[in-house]
């Protein structure tokens, strides 16, 4: 397996899961990307951890080319477990962007044994006012209310059916959201593609809306605080330091967000870094960086 980068799918019992080892003999890592991605998207970070780490990506379920089944936390966990033991991973690492990092956090709590978890900002979404430390509770529910009405849209356009001939005009948006972001262009558009879903003729983009509203709630509903302070095994939680572009007219309510963040994490004693210059798309911005600090710290832990 040295060198030798290996697709497969995993049978996960109710389901199989999608994964790419992208081999090597050095200590094993699983790698987990976030809501609406897939593993291809995790590419640049996975080949910037190959040199120290055998690297496991995997779709989670609903995602990519692994298959569709009933959402929850222990279904994830599950999944993560079956490729551990499918590929024969003796005590692997586990790292998580966003949902990835909430399943990394979750996945720490119930292994001790794991020799280190980390998180890249693996928080779930603003939906309380508590949560906003410093903001003006008025203002705060306003925008929260906005922001709630701005992922119920989002929510009802997932998993639509996309005509045939807007394909390419969708790829052509794809390669140009990858320019922007400084994004890998084959890379983007191997993760775009692999999302899409031919079924009867017609063409749809994965997750399906139940999935999408199943991860919502799911996230929305996940407090880190007691995971954080029942994990004993070593743990890393990475925090962007500014906003997203589409995050931008809503500044004040995710710097109090973070701040809400970064107070959890103290509180609950776990190590944490927040990364200067990056966004919650930090995989994308900065994965040479990202990779020597994941690596540090397993090695270190």
């Amino acid at each position: 397996m040295d060198g030798v980068i290996n697709d497969r799918l995993v049978d996960a019992g109710d389901l199989p899961i999608a994964v790419r080892d992208f081999g090597g003999s050095a200590p094993p890592l699983v790698l987990l990307h976030g809501a609406g991605a897939n593993l291809a998207h995790m590419t640049t970070l996975a080949r910037a951890l190959r040199p120290r780490h055998r690297v496991i990506t995997m779709d989670l379920r609903g995602h990519g080319r692994s298959g569709d089944g009933p959402w929850s936390w222990d279904a994830a966990l599950a999944d993560v477990a079956a490729v551990v033991v499918q590929l024969e991973l003796a005590r692997p690492a586990v790292v998580g962007h966003s949902l990835g990092g909430m399943i990394a956090a979750l996945w720490g709590e119930r292994h001790p044994e794991t020799p280190g978890v980390v998180s890249l900002d693996g928080n779930p979404p603003p939906t309380r006012t508590e949560h906003l430390p410093g903001m003006d509770l008025k203002k705060a529910a306003a925008e929260l209310a906005e922001l709630r009405a701005i992922f119920d849209r989002m929510g009802a356009e997932m998993g639509q059916t996309v005509p045939a001939e807007q394909l390419p005009e969708l790829v052509e948006r794809q390669k140009a959201a990858a320019h922007a972001m400084g994004a890998n262009e084959k890379v983007w558009i191997e993760g775009f593609r692999r999302n899409l879903v031919q079924a009867n003729g017609e063409t749809s983009i994965r997750p399906s809306a139940e999935t999408a509203s199943s991860l919502r709630t799911l996230m929305e509903d996940l407090d880190l605080g007691p995971v954080y302070r029942a994990t004993r095994c070593p743990e890393l939680v990475v925090l962007p330091t500014r906003d997203l572009p589409e995050q931008e007219g809503f500044a004040e309510l995710y710097e109090a967000h973070r701040r809400f963040v970064r107070e959890q994490a103290e509180d609950s004693g776990v190590r944490y870094v927040q990364l200067a210059g990056a966004s919650h798309a930090m995989v994308i911005e900065q994965p040479d960086l990202l990779a020597g600090l994941i690596s540090d710290f397993l090695a270190a832990a």
